[in-house]
């Protein structure tokens, strides 16, 4: 009853300051964070179970790291490789190297030295990636070197995570533990592997047959649990292990219906995570070193933007992308709160460094959509100053983004006889199309004859995100469930409302709705076989065909008005609109 308290309490403040925040256009990660810092020990006392807190916040993270891994793609990696191991690797390293030799100088013990430089070196995926994403820079230069770097420090942080305790005792006797660690790592990684080629895909295969959400949602979160508890078992990092698990879906066609299913899971616990950050913030250690404070993120603001934009000006960008993406990557991340979590756990940190350095990173997180808002002003202030062509210019001309990026296609949700038919015409045209089916064996089907089609859920965002829906042209939907068609039409309405939405129903009833929800034009099939026989009706008294054909368009033309008329009783049933001289094609 407590813990049920506790999150109740959580979760109407959250309310309160989300709405506000979201007034002041504040990301919602530090509305979290701010939430935690009202209802822990150190603000309100609202909370009574922290450590409940802290263990959904722990089922957060584990399933932010197996997103992490269904997402991450060797062969994405591979064509972005410049940016990710060139660019990520500079970052982390150089960034780690300058706090460990800042940390030393202060009096530090090494090890604490480099994890400290582990902390600094993370910038925050979400709030950046979010930021970019609602100003439309993701496919700009310095949106496609800062997603790079990025992509470099989601991956490096689970060798941080494994490294992390051996850092609370560096001494001449780490090599037979890390060796140790370094065994029963290789053990696992070969373990997931085996499973990621043999037995995981297998088993999604055989559970997207039964067509059952629930279960197929079940066979994931079972799959990230049981390689989690294997890691854990054997002295790895539970993290560890969700990432792996991930892995051994990234490479399947299930990947994206894997996405859309775990991610409401993983935004709902990763919010508890955020929060309990929060809840560890002392604010009597702020009140009383405010100078300390400030100085330490000022100083962390500006060592990472000076890094990040010195590194991407190597990579041969031009100086107003180089300081973009500084200013862009200048925040403490959100992994860096789960190592100083570990690293107090561990006694790597002490208590009076841990507020520091959380306060410190608490304050990076609140100011970097302001960062970012202002960083072209910035970028073009130093372009007044006198500076050569090279360093304006720069040298690398290839930044585009990695993925190939559909754009004016058309995306057919089910793939029946109506979405066979469409397809067949669009490759007839020479029209670009994507294909989204839930039946398994026909996407392995069509694949191996080369179809563009992927598996998945078209009720998901990430599904219909990952076809290309913002930038198609027009989108067919024909499915058989009435539920699920009004909740891809309303919800392929709201992500791109330029774009051309027809959609078949089986049901008469069912039109009203779905042009309520945003559909341009809705076929029926009970009017469509009425059409056909009055066609056959008309031929066998020999009316001509351009007669009939002119009378079929008239009555797709007039939204069916005929015929809904007789079947309504009525005959001035108000008339849906469909584009002046359209004509709806049979289904």
């Amino acid at each position: 009853m407590a813990v049920l308290n506790d999150i109740l309490i959580i979760l109407a403040l959250s309310l309160v300051v989300f709405i506000v925040f979201s007034r002041l256009k504040i990301p919602p990660i530090v509305g979290f964070i701010i939430t935690g810092i009202m209802a822990g020990p150190y603000g309100f006392a609202l909370v009574k179970s922290v450590s409940d807190v802290e263990k959904l916040a722990e089922i957060g993270v584990m399933f932010l790291l197996f997103t992490i891994g269904i997402e991450f793609s060797l062969k994405s990696m591979f064509r972005m490789k410049r940016l990710v191991l060139l660019g990520g690797a500079l970052q982390v390293a150089i960034t780690v190297l300058v706090t460990f030799f800042l940390c030393r100088i202060t009096g530090q013990p090494a090890g604490r030295s480099v994890f400290i430089g582990f902390i600094v070196s993370l910038s925050s995926t979400a709030i950046v990636l979010k930021t970019m994403q609602e100003r439309g820079e993701l496919d700009s230069p310095h949106g496609v070197i800062t997603l790079g770097i990025l992509i470099f420090q989601d991956i490096i942080v689970v060798a941080m995570l494994l490294i992390t305790p051996l850092l609370s005792g560096v001494s001449a006797s780490i090599g037979k533990p890390f060796l140790t660690v370094l065994f029963k790592g290789i053990i696992v990684v070969s373990l997931v592997i085996f499973s990621a080629r043999w037995i995981i895909p297998g088993m999604l295969y055989f559970v997207a047959r039964t067509k059952s959400r629930e279960l197929f949602l079940l066979s994931l979160i079972l799959t990230c649990l049981a390689i989690a508890w294997i890691t854990a078992s054997q002295g790895l990092s539970f993290a560890l292990g969700a990432f792996l698990a991930g892995l051994t879906i990234s490479g399947s066609e299930y990947k994206r219906q894997a996405l859309g299913d775990i991610i409401p899971f993983r935004d709902v616990f990763i919010s508890f995570f955020f929060i309990s950050v929060g809840m560890l913030m002392d604010i009597g250690y702020f009140v009383q070193h405010p100078v300390l404070i400030l100085a330490v993120f000022a100083g962390f603001m500006l060592m990472k933007a000076v890094i990040a934009g010195g590194i991407t000006a190597l990579l041969g960008a031009p100086i107003r992308t180089s300081i973009l993406v500084g200013i862009a990557l200048s925040q403490i991340g959100e992994f860096s709160f789960l190592l100083l979590k570990t690293g107090l756990d561990r006694n790597i940190l002490t208590n009076s460094l841990y507020n520091l350095l959380l306060s410190a990173s608490v304050l990076t997180m609140l100011a970097t959509s302001f960062m970012i808002s202002l960083s072209p002003f910035f970028a073009e202030s130093v372009l007044r100053l006198p500076l050569s062509r090279k360093l304006r210019d720069g040298h690398y001309r290839t930044l585009n983004s990695s993925t190939p990026v559909r754009k004016e296609h058309l995306i057919i949700i089910g793939y029946g006889l109506n979405g066979r038919n469409v397809a067949l015409a669009a490759k007839e045209s020479g029209i670009p199309y994507v294909i989204i089916e839930m039946n398994p064996d026909v996407v392995i089907g069509e694949q191996k004859k080369g179809e563009q089609i992927v598996y998945g859920d078209a009720t998901h965002e990430a599904v219909i995100g990952h076809a290309g829906v913002r930038s198609a042209r027009v989108v067919v939907l024909a499915i058989n469930d009435p539920a699920a068609t009004r909740r891809i039409t309303e919800m392929i309405r709201q992500i791109n409302p330029n774009v051309y939405l027809i959609v078949r129903t089986r049901y008469i009833k069912e039109m009203e709705s779905l042009y309520r929800l945003g559909a341009d034009e809705v076929i029926p099939e009970e009017f469509e076989t009425s059409i056909e026989i009055f066609s056959r009706v008309l031929d066998r008294y020999l009316i001509p065909k351009d007669s009939i054909e002119q009378l079929v368009t008239r009555i797709r033309q007039d939204g069916y008005e005929m015929f809904r008329s007789f079947s309504d009783g009525t005959s001035d049933h108000k008339k849906k609109k469909t584009p002046p001289g359209h004509v709806s094609g049979k289904d």
